[in-house]
């Protein structure tokens, strides 16, 4: 049976939203598993996106404060339908980037990374899925905010990325 994953990063909320987008929450209560690479900002949010998801797993971003850090690892790592995922927030700068993380998660299948808010879908030459999902709340340079879905069904994963309405 395959295994559905809502993927997110860098919400900043309350700072850049005071929430989800209703839809995105919609999602949140769907997915078999939800991923946030972090920058979350406030326990509250993470409190809410806990209640609100059947299973979630997560890393503290580089703007979570003690709170959040005592709740999160710096990687979280999960196995899902054989496949080894690593969540982390940071992975520096994008020349480079591919090797680096080979370098650093050896034994990782899919990267999930966040901080640069702009959406990213690589493969390593080591064959490691490297995935960002940007932002669902704080576009920055990027023409829309967005988050990606998933489907892990054996050791296949499809990935969709979303692109959200900008907010006026």
């Amino acid at each position: 049976m395959p295994t559905s994953l809502l993927i997110l990063s860098d919400t900043h909320i309350p700072s850049r939203a005071k929430t989800l987008p209703e839809d995105l929450w919609s999602a949140v209560e769907s997915a078999d598993i939800v991923v946030h690479a972090g920058d979350w900002t406030d326990i509250a949010f993470f409190e809410e996106l806990h209640e609100r998801s059947r299973r979630l797993v997560g890393c503290y971003g580089n703007n979570d404060g003690d709170a959040l850090r005592t709740r999160l690892p710096l990687v979280a790592r999960e196995e899902i339908e054989g496949l080894r995922f690593a969540v982390v927030h940071e992975t520096g700068a994008k020349t480079g980037r591919e090797q680096r993380m080979d370098r650093e998660f050896p034994d990782t299948d899919v990267l999930v990374f966040g901080h640069s808010h702009i959406p990213w879908d690589t493969v390593t030459g080591a064959g490691m899925r490297l995935l960002n999902p940007g932002s669902p709340t704080d576009r920055r340079r990027q023409p829309h905010c967005s988050y990606l879905t998933a489907t892990v069904d054996g050791h296949r994963l499809d990935v969709e990325l979303h692109l959200l309405p900008v907010r006026t």
